[in-house]
């Protein structure tokens, strides 16, 4: 949408500002405003914006004849309608949202942190990440399997706990149905609960993104198929093809992997306790994608190399095989080291895959924008670098196209 300024010539940004928030503005400073779409503009008004009110803007200047400048403001109609919507005052008479569906997971979130995650990025947020993957990827574009991010591996735990697939899993399974016991969650389904508690968890953890989070997906009706969840002994193409039945290209595979910064495996190997991909499990940070690419040197467990296990660059740290050959692969590998020194590449990547893959099966038309709800996580506090004394001559780099980033080496 756009809108010629009266006058047809404002030559300079002090005039255009001046006209938005001068005395002839349409933005008057008491009441609403007749035109709010125009009103604050926040490239013009030191203050910032309330975040529920995003608004794009252009500014496109004419030839220097017509020397008329032209405002365009493109908007979604989502924007429209928060801007335009008051906020609803919550039961507890502390928080207040867009929308009175969202007031009780104030108190769920916080439940949460407190008996659940206990504020902490650790073994239950790792969990609960993994689980939002294994729950919502029993979904296929072509054939019928399962339902998506509805929930299923909660409702149907029995069944799919028992797949070789989700070995493992039924440790954060119980966990989270024994919390929706002790609380009485009966408000939301398993779906959101389960794609809840992970952004909840995620909010633990310093440098990863607020994820997105939408209310009210049905109950699952059914488990999942088995052989839907990639496993850590597949191909490229294993994985590419599955991941691709369910709507995801090869970038966003490896996004989705950034979970992996903040992740522990033992099921490759059950002669050891968990041990964690990278060298800073409970930072959201690139260095998994740095220590990924690094050459392989020991095996970690007593019993030798695995299926599904690669050779790992240290002690401490475990390699499964998707990983490193997702790593090296030409269809995926300038993708993955276009993240080793570009973190925000990497928060807005991964939390733009996990609204994809929270939506699966699901019709965003019928669910609530609750994302407000889920708090920020720290500022990542540590900078992309080689660990353990290693340096860029031990990098494996498989992208042709460009090099390797410059780091530092730490001991």
């Amino acid at each position: 949408m756009g809108t010629f300024f009266p006058n047809s010539a404002y030559r300079n940004l002090d005039e255009v500002r001046n006209w938005v928030t001068g005395p002839s503005s349409p933005c008057p400073d008491s009441g609403l405003p007749s035109r709010p779409w125009l009103c604050r503009i926040m490239a013009f008004d030191s203050d910032p914006l309330p975040p529920f009110f995003k608004l794009e803007f252009s500014i496109m200047v004419f030839s220097r004849n017509i020397r008329t400048l032209f405002f365009g403001l493109a908007f979604t109609s989502r924007v429209i309608d928060a801007a335009l919507t008051p906020r609803v005052a919550c039961p507890d008479g502390i928080n207040t949202a867009m929308d009175a569906k969202c007031c009780p997971l104030f108190e769920l979130r916080d439940q949460l942190q407190q008996d659940f995650f206990e504020g902490d990025c650790d073994t239950e947020t790792h969990g609960s990440l993994r689980l939002t993957f294994h729950d919502a990827i029993g979904f296929s574009l072509t054939q019928d399997l399962g339902g998506g991010a509805d929930g299923s591996m909660l409702t149907f735990a029995p069944v799919e706990t028992a797949y070789d697939a989700n070995l493992g899993i039924d440790e954060i399974v119980n966990e989270q149905l024994g919390f929706i016991k002790t609380h009485n969650v009966t408000y939301i389904s398993h779906g959101d609960f389960v794609q809840f508690a992970a952004a909840v968890g995620l909010s633990n953890c310093p440098g990863a993104p607020t994820l997105d989070f939408f209310l009210g997906r049905p109950p699952a009706v059914k488990a999942a198929p088995d052989n839907t969840v990639p496993e850590p002994f597949h191909t490229v193409d294993q994985i590419l093809k599955r991941m691709g039945d369910a709507g995801f290209s090869p970038n966003e595979v490896v996004s989705l992997l950034a979970s992996h910064s903040v992740a522990t495996s033992k099921e490759v190997d059950d002669t050891i306790p968990p041990l964690p991909f990278d060298s800073t499990p409970s930072t959201f940070d690139t260095q998994f994608f740095i220590e990924t690419l690094l050459k392989g040197t020991m095996l970690p467990g007593s019993d030798g190399k695995n299926l599904g296990q690669e050779e790992s660059p240290f002690g401490g740290e475990i390699r499964i095989t998707s990983d490193f050959l997702l790593a090296r692969d030409n269809r995926t590998a300038c993708h993955w080291q276009g993240m080793v020194k570009n973190q925000s590449k990497m928060q807005s990547s991964f939390k733009a895959a996990m609204l994809k893959l929270s939506l699966l099966g699901q019709n965003e038309d019928n669910l609530v924008d609750c994302s407000e709800v889920i708090q920020s996580a720290a500022a990542v506090n540590n900078s992309p670098h080689f660990p353990n004394g290693t340096t860029k001559a031990d990098i494996e780099n498989s992208c042709p196209t460009m090099p390797f980033p410059n780091l530092p080496s730490t001991d």
